[in-house]
């Protein structure tokens, strides 16, 4: 059964697309102290980009596994005060994928879980539109979910309405108090982001473009396995191929870490997620190929060129 949401050392997980300019923030960390004193609030992140409903899924998603017990309430609702649901999810946190090198010892060397070890939070609170749904089901799915009674009038539900929901819950109050229970089935889910495997070419969307533009693929080491483009130090083209192409092809090298690659250099590298992410050492790879989250590229396997190729280094090399 889930971890009592009161629990020693539950905490309050926030997301948000909120930022840091204006006081929603604040007033939404203020009012989970002003109704649970003792607990604790963590700041997952409140720099989704406004109304991107999508990169807050995948956002929630990367950061579960690391979160321990717990509510999670996330926000980035651009459907606020129209007829959407906002809804509490009850999951069972010991059914959670944790890493086995996740801190505190939540699973063991060969990645089972350890009696008694909580894998994550046991409640998502937020608007029904998709974004609690990646994390939900990384979770093993809703255990229960009820939508939460609502005047329909506050054009602030992270202050007014899921911060006091989440704490009603913090301090003992069972699911059913909140509001009626619903199909779990009925949750809004968004469409998985695409990965194609093929034979020597792997298709992928971006999901994710960090602070220093690594550049985060929806396709793992299996996928690259998959399309044959696997082989440690091999050289691959890079195409883009929707919403806007790039006018060249592109050799990238994979690699094991940032260090390998010279400054200014493109490479693909497994991240900190385990997704396959396009980088470039010291520099911005996004701002360098013009990509965005959504776009698609193309992996191709290459053969290694004898020499730089106009100019540049294998890895950065246009090809007109």
């Amino acid at each position: 059964m889930p971890v009592e949401p009161h629990a020693n050392g539950a905490s309050f997980f926030l997301l948000t697309d909120y930022g840091m300019e204006d006081e929603l923030a604040g007033m939404l960390r203020a009012t989970l102290a002003r109704l649970c004193p003792a607990a604790g609030v963590i700041d997952i992140t409140h720099g989704i980009p406004a109304f991107d409903v999508r990169a807050g899924s995948f956002c929630l998603e990367r950061a579960v596994p690391y979160l321990g017990p717990g509510i999670v309430i996330a926000v980035v609702d651009p459907g606020v005060a129209t007829s959407r649901r906002a809804v509490a999810v009850q999951v069972d946190p010991s059914r959670i994928a944790v890493p086995p090198d996740a801190p505190g010892g939540l699973a063991g060397p060969d990645g089972s879980h350890l009696p008694g070890s909580p894998g994550g939070p046991g409640f998502y609170i937020g608007p029904d539109n998709g974004l609690l749904a990646r994390a939900v089901r990384l979770s093993g799915g809703a255990v229960a979910v009820v939508e939460i009674a609502t005047s329909g009038r506050s054009t602030f539900d992270g202050r007014d309405v899921f911060a006091p929901a989440a704490a009603k819950l913090f301090n003992g109050a069972p699911l059913r108090d909140l509001g009626d229970l619903v199909d779990p089935s009925t949750l809004v889910e968004l469409d998985d982001p695409l990965c194609e495997t093929g034979s020597g070419t792997l298709r992928a969307e971006v999901t994710w473009v960090d602070r220093f533009g690594n550049v985060q693929l929806a396709a793992c080491p299996d996928d690259a396995r998959a399309s044959g483009i696997d082989a440690p130090d091999s050289v691959l083209w890079l195409e883009q191929d929707r919403i806007s192409e790039l006018p060249e092809r592109l050799l990238v090298q994979r690699v094991a870490s940032y260090d390998a690659l010279a400054t200014g250099e493109l490479g693909l590298l497994v991240d900190a997620n385990g997704h396959l992410a396009v980088v470039c050492r010291r520099r911005s790879a996004a701002l360098l190929l013009g990509i965005v989250p959504g776009m698609v590229i193309a992996l191709t396997a290459a053969e290694r060129p004898q020499h730089d190729v106009g100019g540049q280094p294998v890895g950065g090399g246009l090809v007109r």
